[in-house]
C-alpha cells in the first residue's frame, strides 16, 4: 500500500512540475507568423523631455485639496461622458492647482481639442483658468 501511495505522489509531483514549467515557459512566435517591423515603435521621448522642464505642470503636481480634486473629477467625468471623443481625448492629463487647470496630451483632431478645452472651461467657470497644452496627433 505504501508503494502505491508513493507512486501516486510521484506522478502528482511530476504533473505539478510540468504545469509549473509550462506556466513560466516563454512563448515563441509561430514560425509562419509575420512580424510587422514596418511600423515604428511609439516614441514619446520629445514629450518626456518637455515634461522635465521645471515650468511644466505634471500629474504629480496635482493639488490634494478638495476643490482641486473636485475640479479634476468633474472635468474627467465630463470628458468621459462624451462618447464621441477618442480614447486619446478620454486619457488627457488634467492637473488642477489652486483653481487653475492644465490640460495636456494628444487628441485626434482640432475639434476634439476644442471640445475638451470647452468642457474644462465650463466646469472651471472661465477659459482664462484653463491652460492649453493639448496637441493634435498627426
Amino acid at each position: 500500500m505504501i508503494s502505491g501511495r508513493t507512486t501516486t505522489m510521484s506522478i502528482q509531483r511530476t504533473f505539478l512540475t510540468i504545469a509549473i514549467c509550462a506556466a513560466f515557459a516563454p512563448v515563441a512566435p509561430a514560425a509562419n507568423a509575420q512580424t510587422s517591423d514596418a511600423s515604428p515603435k511609439p516614441d514619446n521621448t520629445t514629450v518626456n523631455k518637455r515634461d522635465r522642464d521645471a515650468g511644466q505642470a505634471t500629474a504629480d503636481q496635482q493639488k490634494n485639496d478638495s476643490n482641486d480634486r473636485e475640479l479634476t473629477k468633474n472635468i474627467r467625468r465630463s470628458i468621459m461622458a462624451d462618447k464621441s471623443l477618442s480614447s486619446y481625448a478620454h486619457n488627457i492629463k488634467i492637473i488642477s492647482q489652486d483653481g487653475q487647470v492644465t490640460l495636456k496630451g494628444p487628441v485626434k483632431s482640432e475639434d476634439e481639442k476644442n471640445s475638451v478645452l470647452a468642457k474644462a472651461a465650463a466646469i472651471v467657470g472661465s477659459p482664462d483658468k484653463v491652460t492649453d497644452q493639448v496637441s493634435v496627433k498627426q
